[in-house]
Formats: C-alpha cells, sequence, structure tokens
C-alpha cells in the first residue's frame, strides 16, 4: 500500500507541476523603434546629409530644366525659319533632352534611397545591439516593435516597456512616458 501512495503522490505533485508550468509566460519587452532611432544623434546628421545631398540633386534637375526650356523657347521662335532637317534634329534634341531630365530625377531618387540606407545602417546595427542587450540582461524572451499600430494593445501586467532601458544603452536622455507609437516607419 505504501506504494501506491507513493506513486499517487508523485503522480499529483507532477500534475500540479506540469499545470502551474504551463501558466507560465514568457517576460517580454516593448518599444517603439522609431521614437527611439529618430533620437539619435546620428539620425539629426543622416537626415542633414541627405537634404544637403536632396538639394543639390534638384539644383542640377533645376538647371536641366532651365537649360530645356531655354532651348525650347528657341526652337519655337526659330521654328517656322528652319529648314525641315533642321527642324526635326532641334526636335529630336529636344526630345533627348527632355528624356535626360526624366533619367535625371528618376536616378538622383533611387541615388536618394540608397545613400538613405548606407548612412543609417551603422545606426540601425547600433540599436538593435542595444536592444538585443537589453533583452538578454532582462531575460525577455523578446521585445515587440510597438510602431505603426502593429500591436494596439500590451497588459503592462505581462510585458514591460523598455523604451528607457534601451535609451540608456544609448545615453540618450530618458522620457518620462515612453512614447507608444509613431506613424514614420524607418526604411
Amino acid at each position: 500500500m505504501p506504494n501506491i501512495r507513493h506513486i499517487l503522490s508523485s503522480v499529483l505533485l507532477l500534475l500540479i507541476i506540469t499545470s502551474s508550468a504551463a501558466q507560465i509566460q514568457p517576460k517580454f519587452g516593448y518599444l517603439s523603434y522609431n521614437s527611439i532611432f529618430q533620437a539619435m544623434p546620428e539620425y539629426a546628421t543622416a537626415q542633414q546629409k541627405l537634404k544637403e545631398l536632396k538639394s543639390k540633386y534638384d539644383a542640377e534637375a533645376q538647371r536641366s530644366e532651365n537649360d530645356f526650356q531655354r532651348k525650347f523657347n528657341e526652337f519655337l521662335q526659330g521654328q517656322k525659319d528652319f529648314p525641315e532637317n533642321i527642324l526635326q534634329k532641334r526636335q529630336n534634341e529636344l526630345q533627348e533632352l527632355q528624356e535626360e531630365g526624366i533619367r535625371f530625377r528618376q536616378e538622383a531618387t533611387e541615388l536618394l534611397k540608397k545613400a538613405e540606407k548606407e548612412l543609417q545602417a551603422d545606426m540601425l546595427f547600433i540599436l538593435n545591439e542595444a536592444i538585443k542587450a537589453v533583452g538578454i540582461e532582462n531575460n525577455y524572451s523578446f521585445i515587440i516593435n510597438i510602431d505603426g499600430n502593429t500591436c494596439p494593445f500590451i497588459n503592462p501586467a505581462n510585458g514591460d516597456d523598455v523604451t528607457n532601458k534601451v535609451r540608456e544603452k544609448l545615453n540618450l536622455p530618458l522620457v518620462s512616458q515612453p512614447q507608444q507609437t509613431t506613424n514614420q516607419t524607418v526604411k
């Protein structure tokens, strides 16, 4: 009989332990990735560099546009006096200038996107490493990015807002009430 009691006690204890383990929820953190990213001093520097680069591209596009307008006006003024072959040549030149302008604007847009990614690459790495360090130090199973309303509700009893912990890792000023969401996204 003592063996049966011992076995039943062991089974009961095992059931209690497994039911308790099933109710344990993972520990997690959450933050607004973009609010931290945009608070980094490197972000302002990168934005300024992008603004300057865009200004240079815009100035060149405007110069090309002005050149096209000047040649177009000359064409309009002289078209009635041009022989057919000169008229055709000038029309072709204008078409080429217009196409070059369009190509340049498209290329400038792509180059700006590329420059933005290159300028942000190191910052993203640093931010991701800080988030990883906070996750490991605090034994979080995961950290959720709440930007873009991807997670409209988090019960604060089940998760921790780690915004200030990550900001502290990055030597950024702490915020009194961490932001819940932001509409802008990192590209």
